[in-house]
């Protein structure tokens, strides 16, 4: 044991709490550079003037955001945490998970953030006042390292969300109708221009989370198996063949990108989750 425990690399607790903490930080106060660029390539291709402006608003509503230290939305959103766990790795100097949700404590009070998240979300719903506890996805990969990737979620595309469990016969027409319904359903409420998550196959979980997955994947980067990378062109046509355009004001740009993910499923099933995600499409990832 003491051989085993030899190789591996010891990351401090006190360095994951650092490091979470300041990604909640610049997630709600910096888009990436692949969602501002897919917005200023929307204000050039929008047909609506006042789509157009819209467009042009958000952009400058990034700059402003990233030069002042504010957040890019009042809704600072659900700290949503990826964690890639490379299995040669051993946190030391405290809990795994407690680093975690002490980094968003951190990073919510220190950044001046809207804190959003309630206990007991049927009754009392009582402000936990430091936007905790995080919703934290763990997957064990190969390596020493821990990659860190933060998706504050706010509540309005959140809500927009949707599972549904189609017969396999339904096919790739079933999915194409499924999502465009979410969307159209969905109109403002989710602030477009969007990004949408889908998630095909697996089970209703996991297809779910395949959904919110593809939400950081780069907007300007489509699915590298060409049938899936076909669908998520062909969904964004539809989509933005909807008009309901930017912030719901009507236009040609209601998505940005279509994100799809598949993973197998059982004979008898298709599950498909749509996870919309707003024009603020806000991320940070770090590797420890």
């Amino acid at each position: 044991m003491a051989l085993i425990a030899a190789k591996l690399r010891e990351i401090k607790a006190r360095d994951i709490t650092e490091t979470v903490a300041r990604l909640c930080q610049s997630a709600n106060f910096e888009l990436n550079e692949d969602v501002l660029a897919a917005l200023k390539q929307a204000q050039q291709n929008e047909q609506s003037p006042l789509g157009k402006e819209i467009l042009h608003q958000l952009v400058e509503n990034a700059r402003v955001a990233e030069a002042k230290n504010l957040p890019l939305c009042q809704d600072c959103g659900t700290a949503v945490i990826f964690l890639e766990v490379g299995q040669d790795t051993h946190v030391v100097g405290g809990g795994f998970e407690a680093a975690v949700t002490e980094g968003v404590s951190q990073g919510y009070t220190q950044g001046y953030l809207r804190k959003s998240m309630v206990s007991q979300p049927f009754s009392e719903r009582k402000n936990t006042k430091d936007n905790t506890p995080p919703v934290i996805h763990t997957e064990i990969v190969s390596g020493d390292h821990i990659r860190v990737i933060c998706l504050p979620k706010g509540a309005g595309s959140e809500n927009m969300s949707r599972l549904v469990m189609l017969r396999p016969g339904d096919g790739q027409e079933g999915i194409i109708d499924s999502v465009l319904r979410a969307v159209d359903e969905a109109g403002a409420s989710p602030c477009p221009p969007l990004i949408v998550g889908v998630g095909i196959g697996a089970t209703s979980e996991g297809a779910m989370l395949l959904a919110k997955k593809a939400l950081w994947r780069p907007v300007d980067q489509p699915n590298p198996d060409p049938e899936i990378a076909a669908l998520e062109e062909e969904l964004l046509s539809r989509i933005n063949d909807l008009g309901i355009g930017p912030m719901g004001i009507g236009g040609t740009t209601t998505a940005l990108a279509v994100h799809a993910e598949a993973r197998p499923t059982h004979i008898a099933s298709l599950p498909v989750a749509i996870n919309l995600q707003c024009h603020c499409a806000r991320h940070k990832e770090a590797r420890l």
